[in-house]
This record gives structure tokens, sequence and C-alpha cells, in this order.
């Protein structure tokens, strides 16, 4: 079995940042699938003002470097201005 991880983050923008929190998270959809280790990264709305982000990496070490990235920064900075609340992030590892 392998140890990769796996992240599924609900996303809620305040209602007026909702179009730019989309356009910034897909404008590093490219770049982060480059990376070394990431296996996924998908994003989705769910037409009620909530964003989803699905990614799958293979290890936690991927992801951690996925963190350090300046565009993934980037994305958290402009968030701490533009969310409603935290994102719901949980973090899973595959068992069968």
């Amino acid at each position: 079995m392998n140890k990769h991880t796996f992240i599924i983050a609900k996303i809620t923008p305040k209602p007026k940042y909702f179009e730019a929190s989309k356009e910034a998270i897909k404008d590093i959809i490219s770049q982060t699938r480059n990376e070394p280790g990431c296996l996924a990264f998908t994003l989705h709305e769910d037409g009620m003002g909530n964003l989803y982000l699905y990614e799958e990496w293979i290890d936690e070490n991927a992801l951690k470097l996925h963190h350090e990235m300046d565009y993934t920064k980037a994305v958290f900075e402009a968030y701490t201005q533009w969310l409603a609340v935290p994102p719901e992030i949980s973090k899973l590892i595959k068992v069968a």
C-alpha cells in the first residue's frame, strides 16, 4: 500500500472574492501539477459559493514542498482577506 497523502480542502470565499479566489487557484494549477510528487491537483465548486481542492501527493514531504512555493504562499496570503471562514482541510492516508 502506498503512503500517498490526500487533501480535500473546502474553501469558502466572501461572495465578492469568489471569482478572484477561484482564479488564484486556477493560476497555480499548472505549476503545482509540475511539482515533484504531485499526483493530482484539481479544483471543483459546488454552485453554493464553495470551492473544493482535491490533491494527491506522493508523500508528506512533497506536500510540504508545495506549501513552500512562492505561488502557493501568495494564494495563502490573499486568502487571509478573501475567505469568509478558514478552510476546512481533511488530510487522508489511503488504507485500502
